[in-house]
């Protein structure tokens, strides 16, 4: 099994997912816009507004995966909206990493937590990127490391 989060967007779903692919060190394998898509499936407005925006969009980094599209208010709910009730979750055993997936998804977005050593690792930090997207990085502790005394 495999689960996949998809994430929505308005209009920013490739650009998003650009940005995704070389701070991660992905690779887009699907890139299907609106305009693509055969007249008699009746997509909204696949002429116009959003020809170029995608309605399918994959990408891969590693054996892990994220999709994603472009919504708008007429046909998602809230997409309008922030987003929240989730985050996607980065994991690595190497905090220098970490350290760098935090600081290149952080820029233009916004710090919720600043990557740092908390109670249960050695590095681990929170924000919400400039697409509006909620992100966590962690670092998985070694058998060896112990947390701050505070």
């Amino acid at each position: 099994m495999k689960i996949v989060t998809s994430l929505s967007f308005r209009g920013q779903c490739r650009e998003a997912f650009e940005f995704y692919a070389k701070v991660l060190g992905g690779k887009i394998t699907a890139a299907m816009p609106y305009g693509d898509a055969p007249p008699d499936m009746g997509m909204p407005d696949a002429d116009g507004k959003y020809k170029d925006w995608l309605m399918h969009c994959w990408l891969d980094v590693g054996d892990q995966s994220l999709m994603g599209a472009d919504m708008d208010v007429d046909w998602a709910q809230n997409i309008d909206k922030p987003k929240n009730g989730f985050d996607v979750t980065l994991h690595t055993n190497d905090k220098a990493e970490g350290q760098r997936w935090f600081d290149e998804l952080s820029e233009g977005g916004k710090t919720v937590m600043p990557f740092s050593e908390t109670f249960w690792s050695p590095g681990f930090g929170s924000l919400v990127d400039k697409f509006g997207v909620p992100w966590m990085v962690n670092t998985i502790p070694t058998g060896d490391w112990k947390p701050p005394q505070g």
